[in-house]
């Protein structure tokens, strides 16, 4: 039996090979969700993908006997590192049989392509950016992952170990259902806030203005997060980019943006969980997988909670609470949204554990990051 061995992705052939790996190697693992091959392909198409404005990558494949046995990317975030002062590389895009030896090379090719380049330490996975899918999947493997969140094989994390990492960052999720939900104690809670803050407003996303609207919340974002782990002031081209994405499955009953006396002062983005569509479209959006989608998106009963942002200021008054406390209305208004994930929550963000716990969220999985030094 011959060992892996690992060459770089270079022409357009490889680079086809490299997305539809996982279509093939994930098949019969039952709870993993094909995402659409034609966004798999923009991730990593340096011309198309606004991120590579300052990033550059590069894609590795580990084949044995002739078949493809893993892939990773190794990537540098310029603006990350500009922003942190740092020599930071990540590692995106891991994908690997349970052999030590193979994931040990993708690794060691990845590192050496980020320490010739000056880097000094690599975290991953993020592919390829941090405001992309992140993460590995250290427990929940018996159920879907939620739109936009990674699901992997179970050793993962025992691979990614073996090759000398360890953990940075622990990512949750938590879910809340009409089951668990307390709903008397979040109304108490909503009329608490509102007492306290008697101009706060909560109101829709208007899509006719989609993009004055794309402007407010990259603002409430960039201010919200700057000083959580891992964050980047988002750029222009980059959140006009995940709004085209968003745009045609984005609900007005589950994005709000908060207003105080009128100045918008928070958002959540709750997006609907289409994952529930795509586990039977096997990645293709064409010729009939669109009408699919569209068909079925109002039929959907769960949604996930995705980008939420609270300015410093106004932050710990509740104006979180209020935002979830919204869309679980709605959710029940319309009967059909049973159940809602917020992911992903930050370990080291108890702040917005508390909320997750307030309004009877329970911790039903958990993503880690990995670090290195070089």
């Amino acid at each position: 039996m011959n060992s892996s061995a690992v060459t770089v992705v270079s022409s357009k052939d490889e680079r086809k090979r490299f997305v539809d790996f996982i279509y093939t190697f994930y098949e019969n693992a039952e709870h993993w969700i094909p995402p659409l091959r034609m966004d798999q392909k923009k991730l990593i198409d340096t011309d198309k993908n606004p991120f590579f404005e300052n990033a550059e990558i590069q894609l590795f494949m580990a084949e044995k006997d002739g078949n493809l046995v893993g892939r990773i990317a190794a990537i540098i975030d310029h603006r990350f590192n500009d922003y942190h002062n740092s020599k930071t590389g990540h590692f995106g895009f891991f994908e690997c049989i349970d052999d030590q030896h193979t994931a040990n090379l993708l690794f060691r090719v990845a590192s050496d392509w980020l320490r010739d380049k000056g880097m000094n330490k690599v975290i991953g996975p993020a592919s390829p950016s941090m405001m992309d899918t992140i993460g590995v999947l250290i427990d929940g493997f018996d159920k879907d992952p939620y739109v936009l969140m990674p699901y992997n094989f179970d050793y993962y994390d025992r691979l990614i170990k073996g090759s000398g990492f360890e953990k940075e960052m622990d990512l949750y999720a938590y879910m809340v259902d009409t089951e668990t939900v307390s709903l008397d104690r979040m109304n108490r809670a909503m009329n608490i806030v509102k007492k306290r803050l008697p101009n706060i407003d909560i109101r829709p996303v208007d899509l006719k203005n989609l993009k004055s609207e794309i402007r407010i919340v990259r603002e409430i974002f960039n201010e919200a997060w700057k000083k959580n782990w891992g964050f980047i002031p988002l750029s222009e081209a980059e959140f006009d980019a995940v709004a085209k994405d968003l745009k045609f499955i984005i609900d007005t009953d589950y994005a709000h943006i908060a207003e105080m006396n009128g100045k918008p002062v928070g958002f959540s983005i709750g997006i609907p969980n289409i994952n529930e569509i795509l586990k039977t479209m096997n990645g293709k959006l064409f010729p009939f997988g669109i009408f699919k989608l569209l068909w079925k998106k109002k039929k959907l009963n769960s949604l996930r909670t995705a980008l939420m942002g609270v300015v410093p200021e106004h932050q710990g008054k509740g104006i979180d609470a209020l935002l979830h406390h919204r869309s679980i209305q709605n959710g029940l208004k319309g009967e059909n949204k049973t159940e809602s994930e917020m992911s992903w929550v930050l370990e080291s963000n108890p702040e917005m554990i508390r909320v997750a716990e307030r309004i009877g969220g329970k911790l039903d999985k958990t993503y880690r990051m990995y670090s290195k030094s070089l």
